[in-house]
């Protein structure tokens, strides 16, 4: 009788003191974990450009509030995910053998595609934002599809560890 025995190796970094803090370095430097700090930091700069637009510009469209709404939510949620995958030894490789990933992260990219794609228009379509305003939108609207492109990849990665490639 044969048996396959699988070894799993994690880098850690513990803090010195009582309760120690125990944080999965080893996830950070994978591709899923460095997918994850991309998206957090594009989700960052999405949501700082769209926040200063409506504080400044004080009128907004529908196009603005769906992408801020949806760039947001992902934000806070990657942020989670990432956060719980760093602090937990056993939460990156609970996730990934669970469908939730992969759902995640294709719903994530195709909302945030449908939002990125919808103010690009808009932004391009409109005739009467000042041109800083339309510099500002159109360089949110491309950092969200970039985002999306990482969702995407996010996806394609979940996809191949849920399957098992």
């Amino acid at each position: 009788m044969s048996h396959t025995v699988t070894v799993r190796t994690a880098t850690v970094t513990t803090r010195s003191g009582s309760g120690g803090l125990l944080i999965n370095v080893g996830y950070a430097k994978t591709y899923r974990g460095i997918l994850k700090i991309l998206e957090v930091l594009l989700g960052i700069v999405c949501v700082g450009i769209m926040g200063h637009h409506i504080d400044s510009y004080r009128y907004f469209e529908v196009a603005d509030i769906f992408f801020l709404l949806m760039v947001t939510t992902f934000l806070i949620a990657t942020f989670l995910l990432l956060l719980s995958c760093l602090v937990s030894m056993t939460t990156d490789s609970l996730i990934s053998k669970s469908i939730h990933e992969v759902i995640y992260h294709a719903v994530g990219f195709a909302l945030l595609l449908a939002a990125s794609l919808n103010l690009l228009v808009k932004v391009t379509d409109s005739r009467h934002r000042s041109s800083r305003e339309y510099e500002l939108l159109l360089g949110a609207a491309i950092c969200g599809l970039i985002n999306c492109a990482f969702y995407f990849c996010s996806t394609v990665f979940a996809l191949r560890l849920y399957r098992g490639f």
